[in-house]
């Protein structure tokens, strides 16, 4: 399997640590506009020049309507998205994640949990039970979302903030 990721920056370097470790991908390669990387492999743009039945992306953007714009072109175009999940979160059974979502280490998402596509899940972040995460949601460093609560899509939970118990409501 090979994964593509979208974006040679910062996040799309972790991106490429977390899936190393994964073990999944036996090429893990970018696309990226202004990198001169070895790993680069063309611009974001050629994108479609790389699809494979063999082929996942990952559109590694921080910015969260940016990278909702790159799920929904890559979603529309039936390419398969990658959703990388380190070994060291703690994922129950019960909770859902959608495509092209990443987890980050000692990350807990709780019980009957719902994460929608092209959210990031930081380092440390915790997401209590019977939480809706919507789409291209990212909970930053050590952020902790409390049950019941619904987070609106391309919102940012920054690091270390808490949201309360059931602040937004299901």
């Amino acid at each position: 399997m090979r994964l593509i990721i979208l974006g040679a920056g910062g996040f799309g370097r972790t991106v490429y640590d977390l899936a190393k470790q994964a073990n999944k991908y036996s090429e893990i390669c970018f696309l990226d506009d202004a990198s001169v990387d070895s790993c680069v492999i063309g611009k974001c743009s050629e994108y479609q020049q790389f699809v494979a039945e063999n082929t996942e992306f990952y559109p590694a953007i921080g910015n969260n309507k940016v990278r909702q714009e790159w799920i929904s072109t890559l979603n529309s175009n039936g390419i398969q998205l990658a959703s990388i999940i380190h070994k060291s979160s703690y994922v129950s059974p019960t909770a859902k994640i959608g495509k092209g979502c990443v987890v980050l280490p000692n990350s807990v998402i709780n019980t009957n949990v719902v994460i929608n596509d092209g959210c990031i899940i930081n380092c440390g972040a915790i997401i209590d039970h019977d939480c809706i995460i919507e789409s291209s949601v990212h909970v930053c460093l050590g952020a902790i979302i409390k049950a019941e609560n619904r987070i609106k899509q391309c919102s940012k939970i920054e690091a270390g903030e808490i949201i309360q118990l059931g602040t937004y409501k299901l």
